[in-house]
């Protein structure tokens, strides 16, 4: 994964690389599915959700531009693999799910990981976090038909926010840096996510 999936594409970020190759990705992953836990591709997890393939995750990530300053706000908790990759290499993570029973298997995993520095809540992500505050980054894990407007909202001045935006199957990855309370645009890659269920997001 490290050799041909990630150094070998444009994962450059070394402290990234030293996350994802200290975090087992196996045990985010159904029992059935831990032989290709490692395989550049998504997997299914359950409540029809995936575990984004190990790029996108590494992609993401990088892109951020991380450090243990920064505060991250993750929609869609899913498996908590990028939760944890995020928690690795951040002050703390803000993770929202609307699953419940995606939620509790993600919090039993990080607990089992000794991750600590994670907040979890289940419910409608693209409404953002319950509580009024800003973030210095947002992840969104799941499809969105464009940034929501809430968390356009959270997002502080100087701030990241990244989602894979669009329609239909195939989306655009796009990473949006906000400065003087607009959101200045760049497209990453073509990606494909289910959609986030939401009021901001796709209808159920």
């Amino acid at each position: 994964m490290l050799q041909y999936d990630l150094r070998g594409r444009d994962i450059t970020d070394p402290a990234v690389l030293k996350v994802m190759a200290a975090i087992p990705r196996e045990v985010f992953v159904p029992p059935a599915d831990r032989w290709r836990a490692y395989a550049n591709g998504p997997l299914p997890i359950g409540a029809g959700q995936t575990i984004s393939q190990p790029y996108i995750v590494a992609l993401m990530t990088q892109e951020l531009r991380l450090n243990h300053e920064r505060e991250v706000l993750e929609i869609g908790t899913g498996s908590g693999y990028q939760t944890a990759v995020l928690a690795r290499l951040v002050k703390r993570v803000f993770t929202i799910e609307r699953s419940p029973e995606l939620s509790v298997a993600a919090q039993e995993v990080l607990k089992n990981l000794g991750i600590d520095n994670v907040e979890f809540r289940v419910g409608d992500g693209s409404r953002g976090w319950p509580e009024a505050r800003t973030f210095d980054r947002i992840l969104l894990t799941a499809a969105v038909p464009d940034f929501p407007p809430p968390l356009v909202a959270q997002l502080g001045e100087g701030g990241v926010i990244i989602a894979p935006i669009g329609q239909g199957s195939v989306q655009e990855l796009v990473a949006a840096e906000k400065r003087y309370g607009k959101l200045i645009e760049r497209p990453l890659c073509g990606c494909r996510f289910v959609k986030l269920i939401g009021e901001y997001g796709f209808l159920d």
